[in-house]
């Protein structure tokens, strides 16, 4: 069976573009208004949805990030309600594919078989846990491929030939190319310096190579994009959330609707990414 994010890669690549992955984190700053953020990103140009998995010691986020998972522990969220909106977004849409991205923590004290189980059946594709390294696959990487949720890795700029291939095994969905060594949001990488790292990583696997961190805005994404498979927004579109709420922290009437208008100012970047490559 074909999967969710193989098909949806393989439109891409029928249509020659790179493909618009977005983050957002689980519950922030409310349950309802992460839900309508959600299903708010594929009409905004989301290709592929990174959804957040709130946790107390987030060690590579970035303050952005950090405070996002903070308003959402704060409102209540736990990791069964994460899967909850994934279970709730698959209501009306089966066709995006859907990543959960976090660490491995909430998932050890939830139980992994029964993790693998309900993310299943809430509809998720993949999984992103940035503090398990392949050293310890068997602790939820093989089980959940086992399932067919696709297991994707981060690699850097210091993974270097002999190690790519062990962070490259049992990888699969996508390859996550973090650009800069560092926690998340920080400055964009040089673009120059993009297309040959994707060739790198691509002389070792067929799978569609995503780059990631410091992407802000739509010409980022477009200079990021002439070279890679996808490009991956998180802290500029977790700080459009923090950036429409009250003092208190709490929801307002703009804030779906400012996160709907940057992602969709990042599909143009995205969407026009390989003509810029071709002139």
């Amino acid at each position: 069976m074909t999967s969710r994010m193989d098909t949806r890669f393989a439109k891409l690549k029928a249509e020659g573009r790179p493909a618009l992955v977005t983050y957002f984190m689980g519950g922030d700053p409310d349950y309802a208004t992460s839900l309508g953020i959600m299903k708010a990103l594929p009409e905004a140009g989301a290709d592929v949805i990174e959804l957040g998995m709130p946790f107390s010691d987030p060690m590579a986020d970035g303050p952005t990030i950090q405070l996002a998972g903070q308003r959402a522990l704060k409102g209540g969220q736990t990791l069964a309600k994460t899967l909850d909106l994934a279970r709730d977004f698959r209501k009306s849409d089966d066709e995006t594919p859907i990543v959960m991205m976090g660490y491995y923590n909430p998932i050890y004290i939830y139980g992994v078989d029964k993790f693998i189980d309900d993310a299943l059946a809430a509809g998720i594709d993949g999984l992103i846990i940035v503090d398990l390294p392949p050293e310890m696959d068997d602790e939820l990487c093989i089980p959940a491929l086992a399932k067919g949720i696709n297991f994707i890795r981060l690699t850097t700029p210091t993974t270097d030939e002999k190690r790519l291939p062990t962070v490259l095994n049992n990888t699969s969905g996508f390859v996550y190319y973090v650009s800069m060594n560092g926690i998340t949001g920080s400055a964009l990488p040089d673009p120059s310096l993009i297309s040959g790292a994707v060739a790198r990583i691509k002389d070792h696997t067929d799978l569609p190579v995503c780059v990631g961190f410091g992407v802000k805005t739509a010409d980022h994404a477009k200079a990021i994009g002439a070279a890679a498979d996808g490009v991956v927004v998180g802290t500029a579109i977790v700080a459009q959330v923090a950036g429409s709420l009250t003092k208190d922290g709490a929801a307002t009437a703009d804030t779906v609707s400012a996160v709907s208008t940057f992602v969709r100012g990042l599909s143009t970047g995205v969407r026009s990414a390989r003509l810029v490559a071709a002139e």
